[in-house]
């Protein structure tokens, strides 16, 4: 009988405690934490990658990452501000934001910069040679600022979006992105080939 109050006991225990963890790993996300060139400093590692150290309100070293991730909130509007840093493992959890980039030594913006070009690679189309239409796919054949470039849209869903009344995103099948930053300065064969998506 006293067993099974002592196991009974270690379940409410360990439910308490699961329970305790879980309101402080909510509320950390909950919590806004901006970084800057008082409270984090980056550094390249040997491999290339971005390592990032960190400290507390008292100016003491709080914690270590062997790693980061850098991403844009806004990649398309605005990649100088706002700009996430977190973990880089699969679940990519935030460790905090740089508000602006500027509030950064100059090396580890440029560090940072780099790492945002790497992630958001995107080439502009100059030219649109040929499109074809087959099986509710797009066959692309164009020009960009990196060279000659085939690749494929879906027809249907967001496979080129609109940013503004000129400015066309194309994402492929593979997630790469294209931008065509003013519709209006193709050729008219160019826009009547691009007819299919606008």
């Amino acid at each position: 009988m006293e067993g099974n109050e002592n196991h009974t006991q270690d379940l409410l225990n360990l439910q308490e405690f699961d329970e305790e963890a879980l309101k402080a790993e909510s509320a950390e996300l909950l919590e806004m934490r901006f970084l800057n060139g008082e409270n984090a400093a980056f550094s390249r590692t040997d491999g290339g990658f971005v390592s990032l150290k960190t400290k507390d309100t008292e100016g003491r070293p709080s914690k270590e990452y062997a790693r980061v991730g850098v991403y844009l909130t806004f990649p398309l509007t605005n990649p100088e501000e706002f700009i996430s840093i977190r973990e880089a493992d699969e679940k990519a959890k935030e460790i905090g934001m740089i508000e602006k980039l500027s509030a950064l030594p100059k090396d580890q913006q440029e560090m940072l910069r780099e790492q945002i070009k790497l992630r958001y690679f995107m080439p502009v189309i100059t030219k649109v040679l040929d499109i074809k239409d087959e099986y509710g796919y797009a066959y692309w054949n164009v020009t960009t600022t990196f060279g000659s470039c085939r690749f494929t849209t879906q027809m249907s869903g967001d496979a080129v979006i609109h940013l503004s009344d000129s400015r066309l995103l194309v994402t492929d099948i593979d997630g790469n992105r294209y931008e065509i930053p003013d519709f209006y300065q193709l050729g008219v064969m160019e826009r009547k080939k691009l007819d299919l998506f606008i």
